[in-house]
C-alpha cells in the first residue's frame, strides 16, 4: 500500500477477527474529523458481527522515515464548533466499550488523543523503540474527563501527571516498566507475536470472555455491582461453552466454542 493513498480508517473482517487500520501514513496517521465518524461506524458494524472476537486496531506506517502509529488529533478540528474534543472523546469510550476483546498492535510512536486509543484497548502489543507523548498541556489545552481517568487508571497518577505535567516522551523503557503491554517485539518479530496473541484470545470462550471485559472495565470505572457481576457468574455456568469446556477438560483436548 502506498504511502501517498491516504484514506479514512480502513476495515477488514475475517475468521472472526476485525482488523482497523489507520491510513494516513503520509501524514503519520493524524485523525481528521471525517476519520471519527468513520471508526464509530465502524465499532457499530464490529458490534453488529456476532461473529467477531477480537478487534485488532493497528496502522499503516508504510514508507514513514520513523513508524508513527498515529500523531494524534488534527487540532485544526478545535475550530470547528461541532466537533473539537467532545467530538474526539466519543472514540475512544464507544472503543473501549466494545463487545469483543480489543487489541492495539502498536507499529509506532504514539502522540496526543491517540494514546486515549492505545488505553482504551483491552490489551497492546507495541513495536520496540516506539516513543508516546502527552502533549495537552502544551498546547493550552485541559484533556478530557474521560481520558483522564484512563491515564490515572493505567498510568497510576504519578505516571499520569508525568504524561501531563512535563509533556515529555516516555520512551519504551518507561512504558515496559508501567505494565502496558505485553511485550515489545522487534519488526521482524511483530506480525508473529500479534498473532500468538489473537490465538490466545480466540481460544477463550467467548461469551464467558466478553462478559468479564464488561465486568472489569465496571470495576474499574468504580461502577461494582455484585448482583450484575453474580448475574453473569451464574448464566456463564449454563452455557453450552461451559460445558464443553469441562468435556474437553476431561477428554485433554482443546474444547471447541460456539459462543453459546
Amino acid at each position: 500500500m502506498s504511502a501517498t493513498h491516504s484514506t479514512a480508517p480502513l476495515l477488514q473482517i475475517a475468521q472472526g477477527v476485525a482488523t482497523l487500520t489507520l491510513n494516513r501514513p503520509a501524514q503519520r496517521n493524524r485523525l481528521e474529523n471525517s476519520d471519527l465518524s468513520v471508526l464509530l461506524q465502524h465499532f457499530e458494524h464490529i458490534n453488529q458481527e456476532i461473529a467477531v472476537q477480537v478487534v485488532v486496531l493497528t496502522a499503516n506506517t508504510t514508507d514513514q522515515p520513523k513508524p508513527v502509529f498515529c500523531a494524534g488529533y488534527d487540532i485544526g478540528g478545535f475550530s470547528d464548533a461541532a466537533h473539537g474534543s467532545t467530538a474526539f472523546e466519543k472514540v475512544p469510550e464507544a472503543l473501549a466499550q466494545l463487545r469483543p476483546i480489543t487489541i492495539c498492535a502498536l507499529n509506532g510512536s504514539v502522540y496526543g488523543g491517540a494514546t486515549d486509543l492505545v488505553l482504551a484497548c483491552d490489551l497492546r502489543l507495541a513495536l520496540e523503540g516506539v516513543e508516546w507523548r502527552m502533549p495537552a498541556a502544551a498546547l493550552g489545552l485541559h484533556y478530557y474527563p474521560s481520558g483522564l481517568q484512563r491515564y490515572v487508571s493505567h498510568f497510576g497518577i504519578a505516571a499520569a501527571k508525568r504524561a501531563f505535567l512535563t509533556a515529555q516522551v516516555f520512551s519504551s523503557a518507561q512504558l515496559q516498566a508501567l505494565g502496558l503491554f505485553e511485550s515489545f517485539v522487534a519488526a521482524e518479530h511483530f506480525a508473529k507475536e500479534l498473532q500468538v496473541l489473537v490465538d490466545h484470545v480466540q481460544s477463550l470462550a467467548p461469551l464467558a470472555a466478553q462478559d468479564t471485559k464488561r465486568s472489569l472495565n465496571e470495576i474499574a470505572a468504580g461502577h461494582y455491582d455484585e448482583v450484575a457481576l453474580r448475574e453473569r457468574d451464574i448464566s456463564s455456568s449454563h452455557t453450552e461453552d461451559f460445558a464443553e469446556g469441562l468435556k474437553a477438560f476431561a477428554e485433554r483436548r482443546k474444547p471447541v466454542f460456539r459462543g453459546k
